[in-house]
């Protein structure tokens, strides 16, 4: 279930970027131990329904942990929570862990069409339409 806390905290973070703009895309970096991409796109999509964010893409990048051994000096990617314990390759039990436990939004893109207006400022007024005639 925490794969839906951090859901929910991503859609937050996008929605206090985009400041009310629609977005079509967030670009997210996810270090630390493995999560189902699957469960977090479903999960990423039910935090959104009824926001700007809606009907947005997520692209994952994940990063996760490893585990370094003093014993043998090998560095392995980390698989599952039992890899943390002991070195997949020789079994030692002097290990370190190595690599970010942390989640980055790092970036949103925001569906064009739509300016930015700050907070507190008039809605900028509208170009008259010209008129377009042949050369």
């Amino acid at each position: 279930m925490h794969e839906m806390g951090m859901c929910d905290a991503i859609v937050d973070a996008a929605r206090r970027r985009a400041r009310g703009r629609p977005v079509s895309g967030v670009k997210v970096r996810v270090g630390g131990h493995p999560v189902d991409p699957e469960v977090i796109d479903q999960g990423f999509r039910l935090a959104a329904e009824g926001t700007e964010i809606e009907g947005a893409r997520i692209d994952l990048v994940m990063e996760p942990l490893s585990v370094h051994c003093r014993d043998c000096g090998g560095t392995t990617p980390v698989g599952s929570a039992a890899a943390l314990a002991a070195c997949p390759v020789c079994g030692g039990v002097d290990v370190e862990t190595r690599g970010r436990d942390d989640v980055v939004l790092e970036s949103i893109t925001v569906a064009a069409g739509r300016e930015v207006v700050p907070d507190g400022a008039a809605e900028p007024e509208p170009e008259p339409e010209r008129e377009r005639g042949t050369a």
